[in-house]
């Protein structure tokens, strides 16, 4: 994969499917020699390790010399606030994100990033279709499984170590550590937060749009695509 050593972006999110805590999308710049290093210190999808690795690897992904590594996420206020919008969806919502990691980026290092590798979370290019609303020319290409390639790896890695840093807060705040994902367990646990903390504090916790939030609050799921994760 000589693709891999080529100096380019590499973009994925965490916490799309997870009830409580945000939605976080991370770029990351990287050329030939830190990926060489990357692979041998473990790097690789996200999806595939436990908290405390991805912690320990993304500081290592941080500490490395010309790395650009860019966050966009938002509170869960915010975003509650965004995804109560008319016609809002969580992809458009997701590609937007991405567009502001990915330009955030290129105002770092852009003289030799000719292209970039965007983990596919729909058919539609709708980050693409985000950067060029924003004046931003860039190959952006996509695909699924594309922490394959490591530089969307270390992306993929410190999105998730962002995203468990951000719940750890809110677990702090709850009293006890929210569950991720999106289970019956995840739901039991927000029926007993509303309890503790009222129904009106659900939206400081979790993703209010997602059918799990409707059935913890014993409301009818309205029929509208944006709910769907």
């Amino acid at each position: 994969h000589p693709e891999w050593f080529e100096t380019h972006a590499g973009l994925d999110e965490a916490g799309k499917g997870d009830v409580f805590g945000p939605l976080v999308s991370c770029c990351v710049i990287a050329d030939g020699d830190m990926v060489r290093m990357w692979r041998e210190k473990g790097v690789k999808d996200s999806k595939a390790m436990g908290d405390r690795q991805i912690m320990v690897l993304e500081k290592i992904i941080l500490g490395t010399r010309g790395v650009v590594v860019k966050k966009t996420f938002a509170g869960m206020n915010r975003y509650n606030e965004l995804m109560s919008k008319p016609n809002a969806n969580l992809n458009k919502l997701l590609a937007w994100y991405h567009s502001k990691s990915l330009t955030a980026a290129l105002q770092v290092r852009s003289k030799d990033v000719e292209w970039g590798l965007l983990d596919q979370f729909c058919k539609t290019p709708l980050t693409q279709q985000e950067l060029k609303k924003a004046g931003v020319d860039f190959d952006l290409k996509m695909r699924t499984k594309a922490e394959s390639d490591p530089v969307v790896a270390a992306a993929s890695i410190c999105a998730r170590a962002e995203f468990v840093r951000q719940i750890h807060k809110l677990s702090v705040e709850f009293g006890e550590e929210l569950k991720k994902g999106a289970s019956a367990a995840v739901k039991e646990q927000g029926k007993q937060l509303v309890a503790k903390l009222g129904a009106h504090r659900l939206k400081d916790f979790a993703k209010v749009h997602f059918k799990t939030a409707y059935e913890i609050l014993g409301l009818p799921v309205p029929e509208k695509k944006f709910f769907r994760r």
